[in-house]
């Protein structure tokens, strides 16, 4: 195959054909050349083609799949063509896209068009941690998402805000890992459940390896840190540096993750949280990469992963987040 297209634009007329697509993405599942049969593992010689439906059919088990088989974009009647563009849209923009502008962009609904995304957000989420923790000097902080108080309506507010600014709202925790030997910096980040000190060490704990130098702010909950890390705190109510001890790394990566909410998602269930929170540290991870690259490594990821829309709307008993 030829080199990928570099802009939006090349992608759009490079991806318009279907056979083009169905080539890629055959080069993605079977990078061997040698394509396998889902069902019954038959391979080479045994898998024939079905042009008129671009399907395969294995020649054992005589059952028909396509490319989408195995995928993010199994089962979906979309064509991979506006799948890839949606792929290229979300990987590449700097603040997200929201289901509304992607949904006009490649002529579907607005409900296709967020499944769609939540799908390829389901892409961009990284496994356990534990097999490659973070070894250099890091960061660890926690924000908070949910509605500002400022935007409710005053009965809304009085019975919603009794307390301080963060109740109410849902606690996202992250550790970021400095720039070190010429790589930049990385972010880990999780929607945690409460603000405790079990939570929040296990949190740094499963993500940076001992005795590894760990800034936090001063919150007393990560009081016994020390005791498995190098562990330095800043007291922001006196001064937010203090030689290389401070989190404005983390907290640059907590502000990009607002400006999205507040611009582009601009409302968000709560129980979908995380998967907003996974597309944005995949977007601030692969940020020193080009457009191409960024959508190669979307695309390698959709492999052996699936989110039906049974599974994504089956929650029941939650609200949603308006704006902070």
């Amino acid at each position: 195959m030829p080199d990928l297209p570099a802009t939006l634009m090349d992608a759009v007329r490079y991806f318009a054909d279907l056979n083009v697509c169905d080539a890629y993405m055959r080069k993605i599942k079977w990078p061997d050349g040698v394509v396998a049969c889902p069902d019954c593992g038959a391979n080479g010689d045994r898998i024939g083609e079905v042009p008129s439906r671009r399907k395969l059919q294995c020649k054992d088990c005589r059952r028909q799949f396509s490319f989408k088989v195995g995928t993010i974009f199994e089962d979906s009647p979309l064509g991979l063509d506006k799948w890839f563009v949606a792929v290229w849209s979300i990987a590449n923009c700097k603040n997200g896209i929201s289901s509304h502008e992607l949904a006009r962009a490649i002529g579907v609904t607005q409900k296709s068009a967020w499944f769609m995304l939540h799908r390829i957000r389901k892409a961009m989420e990284v496994g356990d941690f534990d097999g490659d923790k973070f070894d250099g000097p890091s960061e660890a902080d926690t924000t908070y998402i949910g509605g500002a108080a400022a935007n409710m309506h005053k009965r809304r507010r009085e019975k919603i805000i009794k307390g301080r600014g963060a109740v109410g709202k849902t606690a996202v925790h992250g550790v970021l890992q400095r720039a070190k030997d010429g790589k930049p910096s990385q972010v880990r980040c999780e929607v945690i459940g409460r603000e405790d000190a079990d939570t929040l060490l296990s949190c740094v704990r499963r993500q940076v390896k001992g005795n590894a130098p760990v800034f936090t702010d001063s919150a007393s909950a990560y009081g016994n840190l020390s005791a498995t890390h190098a562990h330095e705190m800043i007291d922001h109510s006196i001064e937010y540096v203090r030689g290389e001890v401070h989190t404005n790394g983390m907290e640059n990566v907590f502000s990009l993750l607002k400006r999205s909410v507040k611009g582009t998602w601009i409302a968000i269930a709560v129980f979908h949280l995380f998967r907003y929170v996974a597309e944005q540290v995949h977007r601030f991870n692969t940020r020193t990469l080009t457009d191409r690259e960024r959508f190669e490594v979307v695309m390698h990821r959709v492999i052996g992963k699936r989110l039906t829309y049974r599974v994504l709307c089956g929650i029941e008993g939650a609200g949603f987040m308006g704006l902070e």
